[in-house]
C-alpha cells in the first residue's frame, strides 16, 4: 500500500470513494463527499496534508487535515481539523485508516503544526491519543456531544493554555 498526496485529476474518484465509504459508516450525515469539496475550496486547504491510500493502482482510503481555528479571548488559535477519514468497505479493519492518520500526523508535525481536532467515534480515535476537547477547555458551538469532539496534541502541551470555542459549520 502506498500513501501519498492526492492530486486534482483524482478528485472525482475521491468524491466517489468518500460517498461510498460513508454510505456504510456508523455515523454519517450523507454530505461528507461535498464537505471534502468545500474544504478544498476554502482558504484552509493544505494540499500536502490531503492524502490517499492506494493499493495496486486503486484508491482505498482518503483523509484531509485542514486549518481550523479556536476562538479564544485573545483571538484565533490555529490547529488542524481531521476530516473526513474514508476507507473503502472491503478494506476496513485492516489498518488503512490508521496508517493514513499516522502518516498525516507525521507530515503535519514536520510542517510545524501542533494540534489536531476531530469529530468522530471515541472508540476509534482514542488510539491516536485524542481525548475530549473539553478536557483542554475547548467547547464546540454546534451542539455536538462533547465525547465526539476530540483533540490531540502533536507536540506536548500545545493546547495547555488554549481555552475557547470551535465551530465546524463556519
Amino acid at each position: 500500500m502506498l500513501i501519498r498526496q492526492e492530486n486534482e485529476a483524482e478528485f472525482p474518484a475521491i468524491y466517489d470513494l468518500v460517498k461510498t465509504a460513508f454510505q456504510t459508516a456508523k455515523v454519517s450525515d450523507g454530505d461528507e463527499q461535498n464537505f471534502v469539496d468545500r474544504l478544498r475550496a476554502s482558504g484552509n486547504y493544505i494540499p500536502e496534508l490531503a492524502l490517499v491510500a492506494e493499493d495496486e493502482g486503486k484508491l482505498i482510503g482518503h483523509l484531509m487535515l485542514t486549518r481550523t481555528f479556536i476562538e479564544t479571548a485573545y483571538g484565533q488559535h490555529a490547529l488542524l481539523l481531521l476530516a473526513p477519514v474514508s476507507v473503502v468497505f472491503e478494506r476496513r479493519s485492516q489498518g488503512v485508516g490508521a496508517q493514513l492518520i499516522k502518516e498525516a500526523f507525521h507530515l503535519a508535525k514536520a510542517k510545524g503544526h501542533k494540534a489536531v481536532i476531530v469529530v468522530g467515534d471515541p472508540a476509534y480515535y482514542n488510539r491516536f491519543d485524542f481525548r475530549p476537547s473539553v478536557d483542554f477547555g475547548i467547547a464546540n458551538t454546534d451542539q455536538i456531544p462533547n465525547e465526539n469532539v476530540m483533540a490531540c496534541e502533536l507536540t506536548p502541551d500545545a493546547l495547555r493554555n488554549v481555552k475557547g470555542t470551535i465551530s465546524f459549520h463556519g
